[in-house]
């Protein structure tokens, strides 16, 4: 065999024997980062010999590279080994020695507190919940059929151009409202069928203080036999009643939709003038909170229901919107903006 490959070898066993020993020999972590520069450190004796493996002959690079690699792992391994051991007797020292204190007060770190958003996603939902509704919530990438499609939105509708939705490379959406899950409700679930979806959505648009790129909706459907308009308006009334904890009238004025027939808006009394008239309510005392109507025909057999037996309806509402209307807040963008001032009064 070659003098030089019998001569690495040779080196590879002495460090070998050598580590070993050093390695029963260290107490503290400190010796333990001394001696693993010494043994797998950028100047070591094993990675000089890994970079003499190069002028090898073939046969001897698969000798010695086979050996000091076996030899690198094993020193990571008796190293990983050893510093737990210093790691678990520093805490047995440490738990011996310490001393403490029950009846002392704890200290509370300030982890912060939830964001405003989160803590109205949480009490609509409870609110619903309360009557009678499950929760779904939708996926934020989806694709051109459950966006559009399944919603009874045509092919030449506006929505669909990219001017006004984030379209992916391969043809998938982010989601412009969570109506995108109500196909996929109706056909997994049998009536009487109760469900809000709510979920970030997207939309290709400027900003300003009443609109944002992203926001949060809450979306519902209920569907059963022989429900009516004003199941509607009883059901919405009931939520907003409960949320603005306040009795309120509310108003249906006609609208299109295409996704319902008949669709609307619906609006509550001003929450802030009490219906007398404000600037918030530009003096009319009514504020259009969301759009809504009885779910469309076309979308109850897309969704494997038969309309002349099945009826229902449904709504969708920004949950930001919500939120600047019982606070009062004037520009939508602070939700997002990041101001601690802001996110700390709620």
């Amino acid at each position: 065999m070659d003098s030089s490959i019998s001569k690495l070898q040779s080196q590879l066993r002495e460090l070998k024997a050598s580590l070993k020993n050093d390695i029963n020999n260290i107490h503290s972590l400190i010796e333990l980062n001394q001696r693993k520069e010494k043994y797998i450190g950028k100047k070591s004796i094993l990675v000089v010999i890994l970079e003499k493996i190069a002028k090898l002959p073939s046969e001897g690079k698969a000798i010695i590279g086979k050996e000091a690699n076996l030899l690198k792992v094993e020193t990571l391994l008796l190293f990983e080994k050893k510093q737990k051991e210093i790691a678990n007797k520093l805490l047995e020292e440490q738990e011996k020695n310490e001393v403490f204190d029950i009846t002392l007060p704890g200290k509370q770190a300030k982890l912060g507190h939830t964001h405003i958003i989160t803590q109205t996603l949480w009490k609509c939902e409870d609110i619903f919940q309360k009557m009678g509704f499950e929760i779904e919530y939708p996926y934020q990438v989806d694709d051109d059929y459950h966006n559009f499609e399944s919603v009874n939105i045509p092919a030449d509708h506006p929505a669909r151009d990219s001017f006004d939705t984030f379209w992916t490379d391969d043809g998938q959406v982010a989601i412009t409202h969570t109506s995108s899950m109500q196909n996929r409700i109706m056909l997994e679930k049998k009536p009487p069928i109760r469900v809000i979806v709510p979920g970030r959505c997207f939309r290709n648009e400027s900003t300003d203080p009443r609109h944002e790129h992203t926001f949060y909706q809450i979306e519902g459907i209920y569907v059963d036999k022989q429900i009516t308009l004003s199941d509607m308006l009883g059901t919405l009334k009931e939520f907003f009643t409960a949320f603005f904890e306040t009795d309120l009238e509310i108003k249906f004025t006609p609208d299109y939709f295409p996704f319902v027939e008949p669709g609307g808006m619906m609006s509550l009394s001003c929450i802030i003038c009490n219906g007398k008239g404000c600037e918030v309510c530009k003096k009319s005392g009514w504020l259009e909170i969301l759009g809504c109507g009885m779910i469309h025909p076309n979308v109850l057999e897309m969704g494997g229901l038969d309309p002349q037996t099945y009826s229902g309806f449904a709504w969708g509402f920004g949950l930001e919107r919500l939120i600047m209307l019982k606070y009062t807040i004037e520009d939508i963008r602070h939700f997002h903006s990041g101001n601690l001032d802001f996110i700390r009064q709620f």
